[in-house]
């Protein structure tokens, strides 16, 4: 039986170890946090939405990009201050540009598999996680912007996506609490939401169920091939550094990836690109009948919403570039709050409890999963804002090829033994 250790216990990192243990692994899992599910996969939007699945490398977005740059409250910030990271992050980004139509409709593709493979692992560990399967709603105040959704759409019905367009009255039929003046949408019925901070815990504790070791308060602080082309990685615990060896690696550090790939001689130029989000807590009934059970995306805001169960309703949205700064800032969080009381105005505001994540970002939009430079170095990470929709199988994906790893490693093995 392998020994594998995992890196990160957020949502990538939990599901790697569990289809791992699956597979008959002995699986060791490193987090810094004291818990399971503690940083981007503590508080995000909440979709589950193959219907997002576009990914941001297009001229469309860069444009939007530039108008915005001078403006604090708007969806995307990108602080100028220089930074090599930030600013070779932004040309690679660029570079991609030719491959938007490609990698869309791929992430489609994945998104719709990882829903068939989410689904049944709740099923199997009874995993409850707040989940809504209303589908998710897209709606553009103007026609300019349902002409530019309506092409997007052409792409992620190529990539098998179910997806309608919808009218104002059909809005208003499918979400009537919403308020607002629209000109269209578009419906997605097979997407869903929930909670991914109560899923990855839930699925935390089935992992332990299978055997799995989760360190916590465990930072990894260096990750090195041994001279036997073991793995040897250093985490600090009890303020101590101790050193375990294992038969393979899988990264799933979300925004610390990039430095550890550094360590084995990969480029995986992740960057923390933050997101913000509130969970408005619908304290009184008249709150609770006015807030909506459909998930929500306001293209034009950049805002998603779910509904968490009968007292929470969660809204998320923005992207800043300013590096691994986790501060919440009052001017980021206040447009959220004045989308809410805008379209549900019957919502009281009283209680909202702010949070800021950093997506872990590739500059291609897509995870990186697979084998690194050196043998038995493996990645799942890299989701950005798409880990709670893609993690499900990416995480199949990479346990595959660290078992086929294991698997030929065994073979040769024995051939080099012989008969007898």
């Amino acid at each position: 039986m392998s020994r594998i250790a995992v890196i990160g216990a957020g949502i990538t990192g939990v599901t790697t170890a569990y289809a791992l243990a699956r597979r008959g692994h002995h699986v060791t899992v490193l987090e810094r946090h004291r818990y399971a599910a503690m940083e981007t996969s503590f508080a995000n939007g909440g979709q589950l939405s193959a219907s997002n699945a576009e990914v941001w490398n297009s001229r469309a977005t860069v444009f939007k990009g530039l108008r915005w740059m001078f403006t604090r409250s708007a969806p995307l910030l990108l602080n100028p201050r220089p930074s090599w990271h930030k600013y070779s992050w932004i040309g690679q980004f660029l570079c991609q540009i030719p491959n938007y139509r490609r990698n869309t409709i791929d992430t489609v593709r994945l998104a719709i598999a990882a829903r068939e493979h989410l689904f049944s692992i709740a099923q199997r560990e009874g995993i409850a996680f707040d989940h809504e399967q209303r589908g998710i709603l897209h709606f553009y105040a103007t026609r300019h912007e349902f002409e530019a959704a309506t092409k997007v759409n052409t792409l992620l019905r190529e990539g098998g996506l179910e997806r309608r367009p919808v009218t104002p009255d059909e809005i208003r039929a499918i979400e009537p609490t919403l308020h607002g003046r629209f000109y269209g949408g578009f419906f997605t019925e097979s997407d869903s939401t929930g909670d991914i901070h109560k899923f990855t815990q839930g699925l935390a504790q089935a992992c332990e169920r299978l055997g799995v070791e989760l360190r916590y308060d465990a930072p990894v602080i260096c990750v090195r091939q041994t001279t036997d082309e073991k793995i040897a990685v250093t985490a600090q615990c009890d303020a101590l550094p101790e050193t375990s060896t294992f038969d393979r690696l899988v990264v799933c550090a979300g925004v610390g990836s990039r430095a550890l790939a550094a360590q084995v001689g990969d480029q995986v130029n992740v960057y923390p690109v933050k997101g913000y989000s509130i969970t408005v807590h619908l304290d009184d009934a008249q709150s609770r009948a006015a807030a909506p059970w459909v998930s929500l995306l306001d293209d034009k805001a950049k805002i998603v919403t779910s509904r968490l169960g009968a007292e929470r309703f969660r809204i998320a949205g923005t992207a800043e570039l300013n590096g691994e700064n986790r501060d919440i800032r009052a001017d980021r969080i206040e447009p959220l709050v004045r989308w809410a009381r805008s379209h549900f105005p019957g919502i009281s505001t009283s209680r909202v409890v702010p949070w800021a994540g950093l997506r872990p970002m590739l500059p291609d939009m897509v995870p990186r999963v697979g084998r690194g430079r050196r043998r038995h170095v493996f990645y799942n990470t890299g989701h950005g804002h798409l880990g709670w929709t893609l993690s499900a199988a990416t995480a199949e994906a990479v346990a595959q090829l660290v078992s086929d790893d294991a698997a030929s490693g065994t073979c040769s093995m024995q051939a080099a033994r012989g008969p007898g």
